[in-house]
Formats: structure tokens, C-alpha cells, sequence
């Protein structure tokens, strides 16, 4: 595996293909992760500084007015893997599911533990958090 580098954001170019969207909620989620957790998803670049995955982080590491972010570069893709890459880091994470019980164990303990975490920072809301921790939904 190639060394994670850190790249100045000015650098970065976003993917002409990227498909995803952010919303602006998504990314102030994704900027309190980095915060509560550190920056240790590193963003996938090509040779030219293109963005394969991480748009997300990166628009959120730039409204923490950050300078610069953890990068992979990978550049053993030909155009096509890396448009194949750029839809499969997105669309495989959407293919999972959840066991719903091991979810609403998992967070009471966090709050449990807790009394102050942010539970924002995991990317569940205050009401999906009860949902998965109340056992009459389950």
C-alpha cells in the first residue's frame, strides 16, 4: 500500500464524475467526526491530485478551516478503475445492513459511558438514537 501523505486541500481536485451528494447537515457530521475521532479516513487521490473518495471529508475538513488532509495516492488505475473505484467506495457501504440490536446495545452503552458524547459524531440523530436504543422498536 502506497504511504498516506498529507496534501494541501488547495491542491485537491474533486472527481468530474463524482456522484455523490453532501448536504451541508452531512458535512458538519462528518467535520465532527474528524474532530471527536482525528482524520484517520485518508482521502484516495490519483497522480493529478484528483479526488477518488473523500469529497465528503474533504468539504468538511475546509469548514474546520483546515489546510491540509491525509491522502492516499493511488496511481496504478487506469480511467476506468478509477470511474469503477469512485462508485464502488460509495455504493458498497450503502449494501450493508444493520443488526439492529447490536446497534441499539452499542449506543446505550456510548451514552451510557458518556454522559457528554456528541452522538452526532457517529451519524445518527438524537431520534435515531432512540429508535435503535428503545427495545419496543427493535
Amino acid at each position: 500500500m502506497p504511504p498516506i501523505r498529507f496534501v494541501g486541500l488547495a491542491d485537491l481536485k474533486p472527481w468530474p464524475g463524482a456522484a455523490r451528494t453532501h448536504s451541508k447537515a452531512q458535512i458538519r457530521q462528518i467535520a465532527e467526526s474528524i474532530r471527536r475521532f482525528g482524520f484517520i479516513n485518508p482521502i484516495v487521490i490519483d497522480e493529478e491530485r484528483q479526488i477518488l473518495a473523500g469529497h465528503g471529508r474533504v468539504e468538511a475538513a475546509r469548514a474546520m478551516g483546515l489546510e491540509e488532509a491525509p491522502c492516499l495516492r493511488i496511481d496504478t488505475m487506469s480511467e476506468a478503475e478509477k470511474r469503477a473505484y469512485a462508485i464502488a467506495d460509495n455504493k458498497l457501504a450503502l449494501n450493508a445492513g444493520w443488526d439492529r440490536e447490536v446497534l441499539g446495545d452499542e449506543l446505550e452503552r456510548l451514552l451510557a459511558e458518556d454522559l457528554h458524547f456528541d452522538i452526532g459524531a457517529t451519524g445518527f440523530s438524537v431520534t435515531e438514537t432512540f429508535s435503535a436504543a428503545n427495545p419496543n422498536t427493535r
